[in-house]
């Protein structure tokens, strides 16, 4: 996550805002695209899963009162992603409305109708707060995802809860390969070069094998597509990876 110093630096930010208001969905999205910040929009809970599946969204700016599967209960299922803000937006803006928010798991809580300005106020203390303060000298060599941690100093994967996942040593050199080449497509001759040398003799099905086999660890853990299959020509790594 990059530091937030002006508009100029908001170009990686991406913010996905989830309102059944198609005039106020483009009435905030326009203001924040104005001040530099790649902006997503979606419905419903539905296109909100779709779109965190392929983009790498740092605060989700949910409403509370949408047909079907409410805001709550779309914030109850982010509580877990530790690489996500959530600001959540409503009519219902008593101090019990809010206290749920926050409870269900929101970063912050803002009545309606929102003021634009207070709302990027908002957005940048929740961009603060993602801000990594145990960047030492512990985790240099480290890559981080999804709220994954890759140590390629200590050969070690912790999964979103800090807990360790065995790899062999296939499956580490393949989810080193794609940490560092991240969202590019990468046949699979490039795969076994980088991972086992350009003399490997090694046939293309070891690589998806290997691939299939670190799917399963990382989908264990988590939802959502991490490894994305390009037919006929390879595979893509999807997340954003930032360097610790």
């Amino acid at each position: 996550m990059p530091q937030i110093l002006d508009d100029e630096m908001n170009g990686d930010i991406e913010i996905l805002i989830v309102d059944d208001d198609p005039s106020l969905r483009g009435l905030i999205g326009e203001f924040l695209r104005g001040h530099g910040f790649t902006v997503l929009e979606a419905e419903g809970g539905t296109e909100m899963r779709e779109l965190l599946q392929t983009h790498k969204v740092d605060v989700v700016i949910l409403d509370v009162m949408m047909p079907g599967e409410d805001g709550l209960s779309l914030a109850r299922s982010l509580s877990s992603r530790r690489d996500l803000s959530i600001i959540m937006v409503s009519a219902l803006g008593s101090e019990t409305d809010r206290i749920i928010g926050l409870e269900v798991g929101a970063d912050d809580y803002l009545p309606k109708p929102v003021s634009p300005r207070e709302l990027l106020a908002r957005i940048r203390a929740v961009l603060r707060r993602q801000q990594p303060r145990d960047k030492d000298e512990d985790c240099r060599g480290c890559y981080q995802f999804e709220g994954w941690r890759l140590d390629l100093v200590r050969h070690v994967l912790h999964d979103p809860k800090n807990i360790i996942i065995a790899l062999s040593e296939g499956e580490f050199s393949l989810l080193r390969t794609f940490v560092e080449r991240p969202r590019r497509v990468l046949s699979r001759d490039q795969l076994l070069e980088y991972t086992r040398g350009p003399d490997s003799d090694a046939f293309d099905r070891a690589v998806d094998t290997q691939i299939s086999r670190l799917r399963h660890k990382l989908s264990s853990r988590m939802a959502g597509e991490l490894i994305h299959t390009v037919r006929s020509e390879g595979y893509m790594f999807l997340p954003k990876v930032s360097q610790l």
